[in-house]
């Protein structure tokens, strides 16, 4: 298993802290919008790692945070008179339930930020007991990042002369511009205040994860002395100021590092332009939706390399949407197969990682630092060569059997494929339309069964009339929409 570590600029061989083990922590979304093609881009990526992991045999216990104490929460809640715990619950929910129609794993452990007031006030506490943190007059804490002689390893940023500080809001009463908030005390009405030994008030957005991380996921100083997990990703924008941020706490509080490999994934660009609710110009996933399935849209944002940027194009989707079809079309050659053999007690436990040619090589793809274009590329001549197969042998049921094994091991790794062959290809049509179109092959089957075909045929014409093509089998007519791009 090969990984791009940010930290180190390349790819490393991946080592984990405790062999057959993986610890890994994805900063989550700040929850006071929908979700948009960014959210969804960074959790497929990392979906892809951990299925990857997984069935490489590691035993991957993960973690996102849900980062639900914000100021741009606080804003919207009190701009439409809620309360920021009914707003940011409002978002959570519209969140996970995005990431759940694009196939993205649920987390092993979702902490949040409000939960873990005391975790947070600790840590913070750690760094004030270390003077490595400093607090205002006001009862602001900030972090002293000239104590911190490794500021900067992550990113490389952060240096004085550093442009890039310009992302960092600025107080005249920090000792260093590089200096930042770890604790802001409530500052009335138009705040949110929590109840804490370091005072009322509310964490900064770096060490809430730096804290999760320690309670929730993190190895024991016994247990690894040098790092508390063995992965750390988010978005490449995550890189600085926060990761450097979230690094240079935890190796100021626990002497240690906070991950043992950083993963960031790129940029979705619309226009042109890097995605952004600043700009304006975000496409929100629920709006997606309504366009197009959770498996289209994942299919398509998982055809590009997880570090490269992805440049937004409905034409792109489009044509990403014939692999799902190749997939769809040789499901349903099997499926008579398939259906038989799932009554079979034999068959209900497919091995999780069948030992051919054609799932090694997918996983050696995905095991190279997710080289997803390797891999699709296997995935398309192993489509190729079944359809190839199945025209020559039609009845092969060893055939069959080894196709929908791989099938299976393509969901498993991808997480595409694994839905009904029959509804994929009725996608777009609403439930008046079904039934009308029902009515129709009814009718239709009427007519061919009185010997009426002129009747027949022109029943036929209004459904093709209508984007349905019909397949006459011998278990009766099945129709599918026919697309037109």
């Amino acid at each position: 298993m090969q990984i791009y570590d940010s930290k180190e600029r390349k790819k490393l061989p991946f080592k984990p802290i405790k062999q057959g083990k993986a610890r890994i922590y994805v900063c989550g979304p700040t929850v006071y919008d929908d979700a948009h093609l960014g959210h969804a881009r960074s959790s497929i990526a990392f979906d892809l790692l951990r299925r990857t992991l997984i069935l490489n045999g590691y035993e991957v216990l993960f973690v996102k945070n849900i980062t639900d104490i914000d100021d741009k929460i606080i804003k919207k809640a009190h701009s439409q008179g809620v309360s920021i715990q009914a707003l940011a619950q409002t978002y959570t929910d519209s969140y996970l339930k995005d990431m759940d129609t694009l196939n993205v794993l649920p987390a092993d452990i979702t902490p949040k930020a409000s939960q873990n007031i005391a975790q947070i006030s600790n840590l913070i506490q750690t760094l004030l007991d270390y003077s490595i943190a400093y607090k205002l007059e006001n009862g602001d804490i900030y972090l002293s990042v000239e104590k911190d002689e490794k500021y900067g390893s992550i990113s490389t940023r952060g240096s004085q002369d550093d442009e890039n500080l310009a992302r960092i809001k600025n107080d005249s009463h920090k000792k260093d511009e590089r200096d930042f908030a770890l604790w802001k005390s409530y500052k009335g009405a138009d705040d949110e205040g929590y109840e804490s030994h370091l005072g009322l008030g509310r964490p900064g957005w770096h060490i809430e994860c730096s804290a999760m991380i320690e309670s929730s996921l993190a190895y024991s100083i016994e247990e690894s002395a040098d790092f508390a997990i063995d992965i750390h990703g988010g978005g490449a924008d995550l890189l600085f100021p926060h990761h450097e941020n979230e690094a240079s706490q935890t190796r100021c509080a626990t002497k240690r590092e906070i991950a043992k490999y950083w993963v960031h994934n790129g940029f979705v660009n619309i226009n042109g332009e890097k995605m952004s609710k600043s700009l304006g110009n975000s496409f929100f996933v629920k709006d997606a939706l309504k366009a197009y399935s959770g498996e289209v849209l994942r299919n398509y944002l998982l055809g590009v390399h997880y570090r490269a940027v992805l440049h937004f194009s409905e034409e792109d989707l489009l044509f990403s949407k014939k692999r799902l079809d190749k997939i769809y079309r040789l499901k349903k050659r099997v499926s008579d197969f398939a259906k038989a053999e799932s009554s079979k007690e034999s068959s209900q436990t497919l091995p999780k990682v069948p030992k051919n040619e054609f799932c090694k090589e997918m996983l050696e793809a995905m095991s190279d630092d997710m080289n997803i274009s390797k891999a699709l590329s296997v995935l398309e001549e192993m489509l190729t060569s079944a359809n190839a197969s199945l025209d020559k042998t039609p009845k092969d049921k060893n055939l069959k059997s080894q196709i929908l094994q791989n099938l299976a091991f393509v969901e498993e790794l991808l997480g595409i494929g694994g839905g009904d062959e029959v509804a994929y290809f009725q996608q777009g049509i609403d439930e008046a339309q079904k039934s009308i179109i029902e009515s129709k092959i009814a009718k239709r089957a009427q007519a061919k069964k009185d010997k009426d075909f002129a009747l027949a045929d022109a029943l036929r014409d209004e459904l093709a009339d209508m984007g349905i093509a019909l397949l006459d089998t011998p278990q009766g007519s099945v129709w599918e929409r026919v697309e037109t791009l």
